[in-house]
């Protein structure tokens, strides 16, 4: 242990996917401030198929550099979802230097090109489900051997498309749907071990995954040089508070909650941080 803050999750080990930047980000500096040290991955770099471009690793640095500055422990490791022995690699890497984990959050995922469902191509379809449900599984897979006795609690970051849908996204709002299936089968096998599963359900969060050109195009094809905020007139009518685009931090404020002991009761539950999205009639 380094430093002698006292938090909510204080002298914990958080194991967190798709670190580099963005959500992921956040959730690490979040857990951080709060005392937890990280186990940090991230795949750092592109994905096939996916039309904005990956973390790096400098930017999986700057994450570290934030939770030294937090006052806390990092490991990192540049490891991709899809890939089991990688990932269990760097958790083992991690556990070594920092002890067992207490936290998961299964964070890392891609967002596809909206298309209709006849038209989604089979490798964006076979993608979509390898890292967004796939890499969730193999997320806990690797974490549970290393798991405090005591007991847990994992988090896996689904979508407001995972509790309600949304046309012209087939493939990953099943994938997060599926996040849902798999969230509840943990709950309950987890549960005599004292190990407490739930899912987070973000809406659209200002992050690199809509914060580049390729997402603002579509959103705004009507503009020659469209931005985030141009997009957030169009996705702004899915939230039902009058908030188009969230912050990471709001969605790391409940990550940290789950995580720590306030919600000690609460397993098997889906939480949307959404701005009332699910909600909306």
């Amino acid at each position: 242990m380094t430093g002698n803050k006292v938090g909510r999750v204080a002298g914990k080990v958080a194991f967190i996917t798709g670190a580099a930047r963005g959500q992921g980000r956040e959730h690490a500096v979040r857990l951080a401030e709060e005392g937890a040290d990280i186990i940090a991955v991230d795949v750092c770099d592109d994905i096939d198929g996916v039309s904005y471009p990956g973390a790096t690793e400098a930017d999986l640095a700057d994450t570290a550099d934030l939770v030294e500055k937090a006052g806390r422990r990092i490991v990192t490791a540049k490891a991709d979802v899809r890939e089991l022995e990688s990932l269990r690699t760097a958790v083992e890497q991690g556990v070594a230097g920092l002890g067992a984990i207490d936290i998961v959050v299964a964070n890392a995922g891609i967002s596809g090109a909206p298309a209709p469902a006849a038209l989604i191509e089979q490798s964006a379809w076979q993608t979509m489900l390898d890292i967004n449900l796939t890499g969730v599984w193999h997320t806990v897979k690797v974490a549970l051997p290393h798991m405090t006795n005591g007991g847990g609690s994992i988090i896996l970051v689904s979508s407001m498309l995972g509790i309600r849908g949304g046309g012209y996204m087939a493939h990953y709002a099943s994938a997060k749907h599926a996040v849902v299936g798999l969230m509840n089968s943990l709950a309950n096998e987890l549960a005599p071990q004292w190990i407490r599963v739930n899912s987070i359900h973000p809406g659209n969060v200002l992050t690199p995954m809509l914060d580049n050109e390729w997402f603002c195009r579509t959103l705004r094809p009507d503009l020659p040089n469209p931005t985030v905020h141009d997009a957030g007139e169009v996705i702004g009518q899915f939230h039902m508070l009058p908030k188009p685009l969230i912050e990471a931090r709001a969605v790391s404020n409940a990550v940290l909650f789950l995580a720590s002991d306030e919600a000690q009761y609460i397993t098997g539950a889906a939480l949307p941080v959404d701005a009332g999205a699910v909600a909306k009639f």
